[in-house]
C-alpha cells in the first residue's frame, strides 16, 4: 500500500511515517508542503492514501484536498487530515472539502492506526 505523508514538519513526517512502519506500512512518499505532496502524487498515480497537515506553506493542506479531488484519478483516493485545527467549523470544511477522515494532533499511534483502518475498510 502507497501511502503519501505531507507535512511541513520534519518532525511531524518521521513520527507519522514511523507509526505507519510500526503497523505494517512501508511504501511511503512524503512532501514538506502542498505544493512537494501534490507533485509526489501526480507523479505517484498509484496512490493508496493521502495523509496530510491543514496549515502548510506555499500550499495549505485544504488546497491541496481540493486539488486532489479535482483530479479524477485521486477522486476517490482517501484523505486523512492530521492538523492541529480542532475546531468543529475547520472539521467540517475539511470533510466538505474532500476529506476522509481527521486527526487532530496531538495523537497516538492507535488513533493513526483506528483511522487508517476506517477508510481502508478494515
Amino acid at each position: 500500500m502507497k501511502i503519501v505523508v505531507v507535512d511541513d514538519s520534519s518532525t511531524m513526517r518521521r513520527i507519522i511515517k514511523n507509526t505507519l512502519n510500526s503497523i505494517g506500512y512501508k511504501d511511503l512518499l512524503e512532501g514538506d508542503d502542498g505544493i512537494e505532496g501534490w507533485e509526489q502524487i501526480d507523479s505517484n498515480p498509484n496512490i493508496d492514501i493521502i495523509i496530510t497537515d491543514w496549515n502548510m506553506p506555499n500550499m495549505n493542506g485544504l488546497e491541496l484536498v481540493k486539488k486532489i479531488r479535482a483530479d479524477k484519478r485521486f477522486q476517490d483516493t482517501p484523505i486523512i487530515m492530521v492538523t492541529t485545527e480542532g475546531g468543529k467549523a475547520e472539521v467540517i470544511t475539511a470533510l466538505k472539502a474532500g476529506v476522509n477522515n481527521y486527526i487532530v494532533k496531538p495523537f497516538t499511534s492507535q488513533i493513526l492506526k483506528e483511522k487508517l483502518s476506517a477508510v481502508i475498510g478494515v
